[in-house]
């Protein structure tokens, strides 16, 4: 008969969260980097003549990362739950890197037409399904390992990789910007940051391999307690598909869009709205990246005292309120050259996102049980990140060349993140600090 599994100790269970993060952080810088050098990209593998209808093509490649990432939860959710989350996050993390590896040895448009932005968006869809598949194995490893009264805390440092790659992506591409100069690294230099990631990818293979298996799946696995098909099991059964529709309409579309809307859309909107260039703009983000990633792990940390929801909810709040006036006080401190309001209003909104996700990973482990929790949080999860949060630069944009308006594309962020407010403020409910099992 089995032992009774207790989770890791802490020394140990830092061990864990390190090696867990550290994949999830190279994988987030992959699948990133192409988002950090969508203005350099659009140049070489579209046709010159319409700025705005290349970047558009560009954010469009972009984004069909996003929309397959549902299929890569199915595929890896379902070998999650049956083969064990720490096998399927090694073979995410291998396609991924890979893939962006790829991608720094393409052919432009000039060189051979047509078939460089075919075989863009081909690398582009393997990056989407490997991390399709990578946050939940992640989520779901950590939060199983970790103590009850402390989930929140825990996965909270998992959810700083999201800023972090990025973090990593913006600074290795203005690193090689700097050194090489704009022509240079316009010509040629952009594919390094794409070379650099198979050394990242190696290091990390490394450290994963030698992780034990998820302490829950383990004791379920002998107990002869795992899913024969959790994807079935996942969406077929009412109280299950329930639990996924409230989580992706509920909380996980909300955050998507206020989390892409302060991280990515940003970048965008100050470029070619504000007027701030390349560099500034680049490293406003970047600083204001640094200075908010922490804030991941107080809100976790403080959802294990009071809550999930309170803490999502607002940040919800904030982002349907806030983006409208955040942005026009954008466009009036780059008038004015005021680069400290800048950088705070950036700060501020990033803030919004880091309300939504902070607790994010430890209320979607707790919606749903062992047997097929990869599965069942990874495609809400990916439903609202990968599909509605990340059409937000591209809708967005596409908003704003539509009608004229250079505020349209907040019109997109502000309407989910309503919604979500709305349907989790009535509907969801909280689990926090009980046992996962």
């Amino acid at each position: 008969m089995p032992h009774p599994v207790s989770p890791a100790a802490p020394r140990g269970l830092w061990k864990i969260i390190g090696a867990a993060s550290a994949g999830t952080l190279i994988e987030w810088y992959d699948f990133y980097v192409f988002g950090s050098l969508a203005t350099v990209l659009s140049a070489h593998f579209f046709p010159s003549g319409n700025e705005t209808a290349a970047l558009l093509n560009t954010l469009a490649v972009f984004a069909t990362g996003f929309v397959v990432r549902p299929f890569g939860a199915l595929v890896f959710g379902r070998l999650g739950d049956r083969v064990g989350r720490k096998h399927t996050f090694l073979l995410t993390l291998l396609l991924m890197g890979g893939s962006t590896f790829a991608i720094g040895l393409l052919p432009t448009f000039a060189q051979a037409g047509v078939a460089a932005p075919l075989l863009l968006v081909l690398l582009r869809l393997v990056q989407g399904l490997s991390i399709g598949g990578e946050y939940g194995g992640a989520a779901t490893y950590v939060a199983e390992h970790a103590p009850d009264a402390r989930r929140g805390f825990y996965t909270g440092f998992l959810q700083t990789t999201a800023s972090l790659g990025l973090i990593m992506s913006l600074g290795v591409v203005l690193g090689f910007r700097t050194v090489l100069g704009r022509a240079e690294f316009e010509a040629w230099g952009w594919r390094l940051p794409f070379l650099l990631s198979i050394l990242l990818v190696l290091l990390s293979w490394f450290v994963r391999r030698r992780m034990d298996e998820s302490p829950l799946f383990a004791k379920a696995k002998a107990a002869g307690r795992l899913s024969a098909s959790p994807v079935l099991e996942s969406f077929t059964r009412w109280e299950n598909v329930r639990a996924v529709l409230l989580a992706l309409f509920g909380f996980v579309a909300g955050h998507a869009v206020v989390w892409y809307t302060g991280h990515f859309y940003v970048l965008f909107f100050l470029q070619r709205v504000a007027k701030v260039d390349f560099v500034a703009a680049n490293s406003l983000v970047t600083w204001a990246l640094v200075a908010s990633a922490p804030l991941y792990v107080v809100w976790g940390a403080l959802s294990d005292k009071v809550g999930r929801k309170p803490i999502v909810m607002a940040g919800c709040l904030l982002g349907a309120a806030g983006f409208w006036p955040v942005y026009h006080g954008l466009v009036s401190a780059a008038a004015a050259g005021n680069t400290g309001l800048l950088f705070g209003l950036v700060l501020l909104q990033m803030s919004f996102g880091t309300m939504t996700y902070g607790p994010l990973a430890a209320w979607l482990v707790e919606l749903f049980p062992t047997r097929i929790r990869y599965t069942a949080l990874s495609l809400p999860y990916h439903l609202g990140i990968g599909v509605l949060g990340g059409l937000t630069p591209f809708v967005a944009t596409k908003l704003v060349a539509v009608t004229g308006n250079a505020y349209a594309g907040l019109w997109y962020p502000m309407a989910f993140a309503a919604l979500a407010f709305v349907v989790g403020t009535l509907l969801l409910r909280e689990r926090h600090g009980q046992p996962l099992e």
